[in-house]
């Protein structure tokens, strides 16, 4: 495995924590943001950054300012883009020269990084691990508004049964209107946590089996 560094990130004075990770001659970094109800030391997030990492690719993933407090209710969108800010800028800084930065989030985390790149933070690309689409059972209320404006390639993973994503015409619709920069990549009976009934796997193999379908769509981009 891979040498895991822990890292203090500044976020405007507030510091958050972070895990690094690079192996040799890494073709790009990818940071990795969480969802709201877990932080960065979640199974699901470690076992997707070491699956990365076994491919070629630097990691950073970090935790928002409200998890490194002890807090339960998300930072509000300033406060996760400060953040994100900050984490990309934490990832260039132990990068090679030029070489590319990609942001992924789980849902919410993916959803923070959206925002923050239609804020001007440059990217080479998206990458959402279940993208929030709209609250469970309340399609009317899609937080799609800012994504069609986003210039960058990016990578939708969902799950065919997750209820942040049901109906799923909704994201199909979405996707077609984003363009050609944006790919959809339904997970058959998966949930938001990409979790197959009948099929159960420890947390960590879960993220890790995300991992070469992001592999292939960043090499595909590079």
């Amino acid at each position: 495995m891979t040498t895991e560094q822990h890292i203090t990130i500044d976020v405007d004075g507030t510091p958050v924590s972070g895990v690094y990770a690079r192996p040799a001659d890494s073709a790009a970094t990818i940071v990795v943001a969480h969802g709201a109800g877990a932080g960065m030391e979640h199974p699901f997030m470690a076992g997707f950054t070491r699956a990365l990492n076994d491919d070629g690719f630097a990691t950073l993933r970090f935790n928002f300012a409200y998890r490194e407090a002890g807090r339960r209710f998300p930072d509000r969108p300033p406060a996760a883009i400060a953040a994100w800010r900050a984490a990309t800028d934490a990832a260039a800084a132990r990068g090679s020269e030029g070489e590319p930065i990609w942001a992924a989030g789980k849902s919410f985390g993916g959803r923070m990084a959206s925002m923050a790149v239609a804020d001007g933070m440059a990217v080479a690309g998206l990458i959402y691990l279940g993208y929030p689409l709209h609250p469970p059972g309340k399609p009317e209320k899609a937080r799609d508004e800012h994504l069609p404006g986003i210039t960058v390639p990016m990578l939708f993973l969902q799950g065919r049964n997750d209820p942040f994503a049901i109906p799923n015409g909704q994201l199909d619709e979405l996707v077609a209107r984003i363009g050609p920069t944006a790919t959809l990549d339904w997970i058959e009976n998966a949930n938001h946590s990409f979790e197959v009934k009948g099929a159960k796997r420890p947390a960590a193999e879960v993220g890790a089996g995300l991992a070469p379908r992001v592999t292939e769509f960043v090499s595909g981009h590079s």
